[in-house]
This record gives C-alpha cells, sequence and structure tokens, in this order.
C-alpha cells in the first residue's frame, strides 16, 4: 500500500519501463514550487534508449494482447480500482498539485483530483458498453446479384504516445490514459517537466490497481522525448496536449509513419457580453473564466467583448470583483483564488505581452494585488485601448489577463470573436434565446451561456483551426482509440 506519495514520486524512480522502475539517464530537472520558488526534487529524464524500450514495452505488451484481449468487465474493473485510488489519495494529490503547480486548494481539490477520478469511472462504463456502434456491428444484409453480410469491427488503435501539459496534470493524464486503456490500447506518457512529479503519483496508483507490465510506460523529459515518441515507428496514435505550435510540431513528426494524431492545442477565447446582459451577475463569472488556475488552461475567454457605451460600467464592476473576491497568494490558502504562474520565465514572457501592449498605446485599466514575497504571481489584469489585431488579442498568453474590447452591434461582436487564429471556446451572457442564437455563430468547439456549466466527461473537448484536430472525452473522443474494420462475405440470394 502506498503511504507517501510524494516522497515514493520525489524520490523514487523517475522512469518506469514494462512494469519497472529506473533512473532516468538523461538531462536533470528541478521541480520548484511556484509560489515559494523552493526546490522540491530533483529527478533525471529518460534517454532516448529508455525511451525506445518504453515503446517497445508498450508494442510487445500489446502485440502479445494481454490487456488489448482482456474482456471488457476486466478492463472496466481496473479503472474503477484506479479511480478508487486516486480517491483514497486525494488528500496527497491535491497538496502535491497544490506544491509542484501552484493550484489554489479548492480547484486543486475538485477540478486537478476528483475530476480524473470520475473520468476513469466513465471510461470504466465506456469499455463494458464499447464505442458507439459497439465493438462488433453487424450491418443490415444487401441482396441482389451478389447478395452479402457485412460486420464492423471496432478495435484499439494500438500504442498510443500520450504528451500531456503541466497546468491539469492529473485530469491531462485522465483525459488521454483512461480512453486509451478503455479501449485496450498500451500507452507511453510524457508529462511535461513542470508537472512530472504528479505523474510519477499517478503511475504509483496505476501499479497498484493492476495493469499488466508494459500497458503503462512513462518517460519523463523534454522535446527530444516528446520527438521520438511522436515519430517513432512503433506508435501507433500520438494524443498530444499544449502550444498550438509544438502541436504542429508533432503533426510533422507523425507524417513520416502516417500515425493517427489529437492534438488539443491553444486558444484565445472570446466572452461576448450581450446588450441584454445583466452585468452585475456577468462580470463575476467573467472574470473567474480567465483567472481559474492562473489563466493557464486552453480555454480561457480572454478576449471579453462589451458594448461600447457599457465599457465604463464594466471595468467598475471588474475591478470591485476583483478586489472583493479574487484575492492573488498562497494556493494553500482557502480563499486564493489565483496562484501563481508556473515558472519565472513564464512570468517573464507574460509581463513582455503586457509592456509590448502598453508601449502600443494600451492600457492597463484593472489590476489585482500582487503578494508580497517570493512567487511568480501574477494579480488578474485587464488590458484596454487595443483592437482586436494587437498581438496580446491574437496570441495565447496562458496567465490572468484579459482584454477588454467594444462593441458596436451584434454583428461585429461575432465577427470579432470569430477573428481569431483559435476556434476552442467561448462563452455569452444575455438573453437565453439571443445567447443560442449567437452562440450558434461562433466558430468555436465549446459555448457555455450564461455561465454554461461544470465539466462532464461524456462530452467531447476539440476546437477548429489552430485549436487542434480531432476530440478528447465523451463517445467521440473515446472513438479516437480505435480503428474499424470491415470484413464482408457472399451468401446465396
Amino acid at each position: 500500500m502506498i503511504h507517501d506519495l510524494f516522497a515514493r514520486a520525489a524520490h523514487g524512480p523517475s522512469v518506469h519501463v514494462g512494469g519497472r522502475g529506473e533512473t532516468g539517464r538523461g538531462e536533470t530537472f528541478d521541480s520548484i514550487d511556484p509560489a515559494t520558488e523552493e526546490a522540491l526534487a530533483r529527478w533525471t529524464a529518460a534517454d532516448r534508449e529508455q525511451t525506445e524500450r518504453a515503446i517497445t514495452a508498450a508494442r510487445r505488451s500489446f502485440d502479445a494482447g494481454e490487456w488489448r484481449a482482456a474482456s471488457p468487465d476486466q478492463r472496466a474493473k481496473v479503472l474503477r480500482r484506479l479511480a478508487d485510488l486516486i480517491d483514497e489519495h486525494a488528500g496527497q494529490l491535491t497538496e502535491l498539485v497544490v506544491r509542484e503547480v501552484g493550484s489554489p486548494i479548492g480547484l486543486a481539490r475538485t477540478l486537478q483530483v476528483a475530476q480524473p477520478a470520475i473520468n476513469f469511472r466513465w471510461f470504466a462504463d465506456a469499455a463494458l458498453r464499447g464505442p458507439r456502434g459497439g465493438y462488433q456491428e453487424r450491418l443490415p444484409g444487401i441482396r441482389g446479384a451478389v447478395s452479402s453480410e457485412s460486420l464492423l469491427l471496432r478495435e484499439p488503435i494500438g500504442v498510443v504516445s500520450a504528451i500531456v501539459p503541466y497546468n491539469y496534470p492529473l485530469n491531462m493524464i485522465s483525459w488521454k490514459v483512461a480512453p486509451a486503456l478503455a479501449a485496450g490500447c498500451s500507452v507511453v506518457l510524457l508529462p511535461s517537466p513542470r508537472g512530472t512529479l504528479s505523474a510519477l503519483a499517478f503511475m504509483h496508483l496505476a501499479d497498484e490497481a493492476g495493469l499488466p507490465p508494459g500497458v503503462l510506460n512513462l518517460v519523463p523529459g523534454g522535446p527530444a522525448v516528446g520527438e521520438l515518441l511522436s515519430s517513432h515507428p512503433g506508435v501507433d496514435m500520438v494524443s498530444f496536449t499544449g502550444s498550438s505550435a509544438v502541436g504542429a510540431a508533432v503533426m510533422a513528426q507523425a507524417a513520416a509513419t502516417h500515425k493517427k494524431v489529437v492534438l488539443e492545442l491553444g486558444g484565445k477565447s472570446p466572452n461576448i457580453l450581450l446588450p441584454s446582459a445583466d452585468l452585475s451577475t456577468a462580470v463575476g463569472p467573467s472574470i473567474l473564466r480567465f483567472c481559474r488556475n492562473a489563466g493557464q488552461g486552453c480555454g480561457a475567454t480572454t478576449r471579453i467583448l462589451v458594448p461600447h457605451d457599457r465599457i465604463d460600467e464594466f471595468l467598475d464592476l471588474a475591478a470591485g470583483f476583483i478586489e472583493e473576491n479574487v484575492p492573488t497568494g498562497d494556493p494553500f490558502d482557502e480563499r486564493t483564488e489565483v496562484g501563481p504562474l508556473i515558472s519565472a520565465e513564464h512570468l517573464a514572457r507574460v509581463r513582455g505581452y503586457l509592456d509590448r501592449a502598453v508601449a502600443a498605446g494600451g492600457r492597463i485599466s484593472v489590476a489585482g494585488e500582487r503578494p508580497v514575497g517570493k512567487g511568480w504571481f501574477l494579480p488578474p489584469t485587464l488590458v484596454t485601448g487595443v483592437d482586436n489585431s494587437a498581438e496580446i488579442c491574437r496570441e495565447e498568453l496562458f496567465a490572468p489577463v484579459a482584454v477588454v474590447l467594444p462593441y458596436r452591434d451584434v454583428d461585429e461582436a461575432v465577427a470579432v470573436a470569430n477573428d481569431s487564429p483559435y476556434g476552442l471556446n467561448a462563452s455569452v451572457f444575455g438573453d437565453h434565446a439571443e445567447a443560442v442564437a449567437v452562440a450558434r455563430r461562433l466558430d468555436t468547439g465549446t459555448v457555455a451561456i450564461n455561465g454554461g456549466g461544470p465539466m462532464r466527461a461524456d462530452v467531447p473537448w476539440g476546437g477548429s483551426k489552430r485549436s487542434g484536430t480531432g476530440v478528447e472525452m465523451g463517445e467521440d473522443g473515446f472513438a479516437e482509440f480505435f480503428r474499424i474494420r470491415h470484413l464482408n462475405w457472399q451468401v446465396p440470394s
């Protein structure tokens, strides 16, 4: 039984291949608490040989068929056991996520830890019922000059490279590993160096849940490991979440072997406050949606479109809401809404965007209060005085920064919202019928209307344009991990 996940993650083996842990032989990484700037652990990445062995172990386990040929009930049982273990160790996992990535503890308990358990249980049920249409689907026969019968087989796609970001380390693992395992695939997992401790803790739970050796392997590291996982001929599919630029590189690396890719990439998502919106109720959720996890989320709605004659009203309400309800600081404080950014380098990058926006004529119209002392904190910030062509409106910052853009009519708001290289997420506030009509006009994968609802395991997440290829979660996300074969034969007329 696991007693101290943090100690095992921080001081145990950093590479897991074929059911065994070993010390990485690649470059050395330091895990740093972004709120205190204190060192948490030092670990070594996998080198090329270890990564190739992990792929070989996954390939061997898949081809041998122990997991692939297991009954849906057997796979579901292991996934449910893994979900139970996440729940049993929720306190330790929550503390680890807060320390490693700086998420406020309230968010860490729910979206970072509780949600992955929900996701694994949903995919355990999905393993039982199979993909949409079933594992086998008998089609209506054809009768004529040549009569035939047909059978569709939906089979696991094979070895999956799962490459996850730091911002939601456990939840992103569940988005990729849970459907892959439910389908019967074998996996090689590459976490972000900034989220590796959480991934190592997860690996210990996965081992305890009873996965056969080689079905799930972990190779932490940097771009060199990722490139091998994206290009290796032994890999059948790459599921990647990260930036649009890296996603393009993953797609190019996968192209030589024609492997499948599912890419969940960046966003610069709009939030439209319609003329009918009640700003007194819409401002709060508008602020919280771009500040969640310190803005380090691809679906953050960071372009806020407000009727031109209500800009001052919006900014006044936003300033009051941030001051009273959105404190920035210690992520272990239950009152904290905005924790630190992940690193000093990332904080400097975001400040560079703000400096350039101001130099080009923009204004910092609203800003929260930064805590005194160490930590890579940036309080909630609203920028005005720019138009939608500005750099800060076109590129993803991954920070609690939003631009406020005025518009004169709803057609202009829709045009500005859609004028983006991304198309991942959106939000609309106003009269329900009008908001639904506007939502239908937005070129984006998801739209939350008047606040929307909580995260659901049964709905797909994906986008258009530079926001990605394919979808994750739900029945459609589950289907990504299967290939379809058609068997047909003649029968007497």
